[in-house]
């Protein structure tokens, strides 16, 4: 009886776990063959290989197609290579892709009711309401600030030249990011720069960093729907602190908003006003209009938004800015007409940095757009189909629940479209390159109604980041650079690295800049 009642349960969870392996063959869609239970999946569950050099690896395995089918554990998931595809996903169609397609719960994950993360009608309604934290007026008001922070660089490097010079480049940068989102997201000074070991910096440590518990809790959450009700995905303490953070700032202020036009007064002007509204894309009246939803800032949707913005704005500005010094210590002639050029802007501000000096930073600009196109912080971004869906380019048509996978880096080196992908050739994001170029096929910060909130913030900080190391510094390859650095498997939104991005600091030749 038990051996019978055995085989039953393995024939079950054979026929569960393969219920869905025939989807792309029965729509003409290629793909590898899926292993019960993984799929396609195996080797990113298990941390062997990041999903962005997957999703890589399948667009250059099947050159001819214009989309690639995986299965994640019986989840089919859907790889667009065809830009004309991917602008029908993120924007033309979003009515039928508004989806993340991360299918987090925050009822068990509270930090994750934020923009990035929700879906649906509470996404709609954190995004409208966040956006007027982002104005090019609020930009402005905060830049002296973020020179403040960026100035703070030149005493970090005077102190690694004064020790021989190398350093991780990425280490110095994200103490550079996390100095930043203190000062002007959240009014707090914690000098990280000049503290490596700052409550800031281990809490950026934490948020990205997997252990092998996290990648096994997180395999299991992934496998078997049914524990999402229940399982957490992201570390308890991540919310304690976030928490601790606005509960502390909220004191300080007096739960009123400050006068400092900071990140953390528009979630106190927001908790003041109690619900806000906006009208529904999910649901709609019996005369078809949209119901009218709404929601509160609370202290546990403040402390959603303080990890987002703290989360989103440290990991990929720290891995943009680094990697494009990386590019640069390698392309030493590029560097030198860069700092060239921030010798004669800054020359016209009395050699200090400012909102409008650093707007006419062209080359440091392209550069830094150039190394996003090689190196994107998110490889990929995902979105889920909510409703029946036709694809006229491809001729199938699509269910619910399918997961769709923009394979960013990989379009972005695709010689298609960028001629000699491997070469950093600032050059390429001249305006007439731009003007020039088929759209969908550079998006580091995504794309459509759903591309990133603090695009300009986060490349307006990095710009004055990287101006202030090459003011004074350039950097070399030491000894233990990598020319192609090895990506962390076990990072899986934003790409890490292994072993960081070592570098020399060396204070520049012939140039000494102010301090």
């Amino acid at each position: 009886m038990i051996v019978i009642l055995l085989v039953f349960a393995v024939v079950a969870f054979y026929l569960y776990a393969t219920r869905n392996y025939d989807y792309w063959n029965k729509r003409n869609v290629k793909h590898d063959p899926p292993v019960p239970p993984f799929g396609t999946h195996f080797r990113n569950a298990f941390a062997f290989k990041s999903i962005t050099d997957i999703s890589q690896e399948l667009y250059n395995k099947y050159p001819n197609e214009k989309v690639v089918g995986y299965y994640r554990w019986s989840t089919p998931e859907l790889i667009i290579k065809d830009p004309d595809v991917v602008r029908r996903i993120m924007s033309t169609d979003f009515n039928h892709f508004y989806f993340r397609g991360m299918a987090r719960n925050p009822k068990v994950d509270r930090v994750l009711l934020n923009p990035f993360h929700a879906d649906g009608d509470n996404w709609r309604l954190l995004r409208q309401r966040l956006t007027p934290a982002f104005t090019t007026a609020k930009l402005k008001n905060m830049f002296p600030l973020i020179v403040k922070c960026a100035e703070k660089l030149h005493s970090l490097g005077d102190d690694i030249v004064s020790r021989g010079g190398d350093c991780d480049i990425r280490e110095m940068m994200a103490r550079f990011t996390t100095e930043f989102i203190g000062a002007c997201g959240f009014g707090v000074e914690m000098d990280t720069i000049n503290n490596e070991k700052s409550l800031f910096r281990e809490f950026g440590k934490l948020i990205f960093s997997r252990t092998a518990f996290d990648i096994t809790r997180f395999a299991v959450w992934e496998a078997v729907p049914l524990v999402r009700g229940f399982l957490p995905v992201i570390n308890p303490k991540i919310e304690e602190i976030a928490t601790e953070i606005v509960k502390n700032v909220r004191e300080q202020r007096n739960g009123k908003p400050s006068g400092r036009n900071d990140f953390i007064d528009l979630l106190l002007e927001l908790e003041s006003k109690g619900k806000f509204t906006a009208e529904s894309i999910e649901k709609t009246n019996p005369d078809g209009s949209p119901v009218i939803v709404d929601m509160e800032m609370t202290m546990a949707c403040m402390a959603a938004q303080v990890f987002i913005f703290f989360a989103a704005g440290f990991e990929t500005s720290s891995s943009a800015t680094s990697f494009t010094l990386h590019e640069l210590a390698f392309n030493p002639e590029i560097q030198e007409r860069i700092q060239e050029e921030i010798d004669e802007v800054l020359s016209e501000y009395n050699n200090k940095l400012c909102y409008e000096a650093v707007a006419k930073l062209s080359l440091l600009d392209m550069a830094f757009k150039e190394a996003m196109r090689m190196f994107p912080s998110l490889g990929i971004v995902t979105r889920e189909c909510t409703r029946p869906c036709t694809i006229p380019e491809l001729g199938i048509s699509i269910d619910p629940g399918v997961k769709i996978v923009i394979p960013i880096q990989a379009i972005q080196n695709d010689e298609k479209y960028f001629d000699n992908p491997t070469e950093f050739r600032p050059e390429r994001f001249t305006p007439e390159e731009v003007k020039n170029r088929q759209p969908f096929t550079y998006m580091p910060f995504g794309d459509g109604p759903r591309m990133c909130i603090g695009a300009r913030l986060g490349q307006m900080q990095s710009l004055a980041g990287l101006a202030a190391v090459l003011q004074r510094f350039t950097v070399e390859p030491n000894k233990d650079t990598r020319r192609k650095p090895q990506v962390n498997p076990r990072s899986n939104v934003v790409q890490g690295l292994v072993g960081g991005l070592p570098l020399k600091l060396t204070l520049r030749k012939n140039k000494t800049a102010s301090k």
